[in-house]
């Protein structure tokens, strides 16, 4: 947070989560990005980046210039729409987001965080189903608005439900429909 902006950073392996800091001091979590999603967005059409990146385990980054990613565009058409829809899909997940923490219950926030999260697991060819949590519940509070105690509360009553098997970080959804159903709850 603060640097010069200067490049965008695809994710090779890991987990980070993307973090502000607010005036009064208080540290919001705004994004978690996997293998394949890229960091440093915040950056583009300002002079510095608004986020700080913290790698929640072992991870590698590749640093994509920005300024020679925009030469290469302007080059190639195909490239230029590439670059141009990586950055509307970030708009539309932050619009999303922005949507989801204003309209549902704790309960559809965190229904909806773990099939998010599920499609993305999925989407890199890892399991939708069973996978390890790399964020604290502390995190996924901030990143959706809720205080650690509600989370620690909906992770159990859906366990109790029978949605999902928690066994701290490790997560096995056994439920995906009705968790499908409670995403769609407000």
């Amino acid at each position: 947070m603060g640097d010069p902006f200067s490049a965008i950073y695809a994710v090779r392996w890991g987990f980070f989560k993307s973090t502000d800091l607010h005036e009064m001091g208080h540290q919001q979590v705004v994004g978690f990005s996997m293998r394949g999603d890229l960091l440093g967005l915040d950056g583009v059409g300002v002079e510095n980046y608004n986020c700080t990146a913290t790698a929640l385990e072992d991870s590698e980054i590749i640093i994509l210039p920005f300024a020679r990613l925009q030469e290469l565009a302007r080059a190639n058409p195909a490239m230029q729409r590439e670059l141009h829809g990586m950055l509307s899909r970030e708009i539309t997940r932050n619009h999303g987001m922005m949507t989801l923490l204003g309209s549902m219950r704790a309960e559809a926030r965190l229904a909806n965080f773990l099939a998010n999260l599920s499609a993305r697991f999925l989407q890199r060819g890892y399991s939708a189903s069973d996978f390890v949590l790399r964020m604290t519940r502390r995190d996924i509070g901030s990143y959706l608005g809720l205080q650690l105690e509600t989370v620690s509360r909906v992770f159990s009553q859906f366990q109790r439900r029978g949605l999902l098997k928690v066994e701290q970080k490790h997560i096995r959804i056994l439920d995906a429909e009705s968790l499908r159903r409670v995403c769609a709850e407000s």
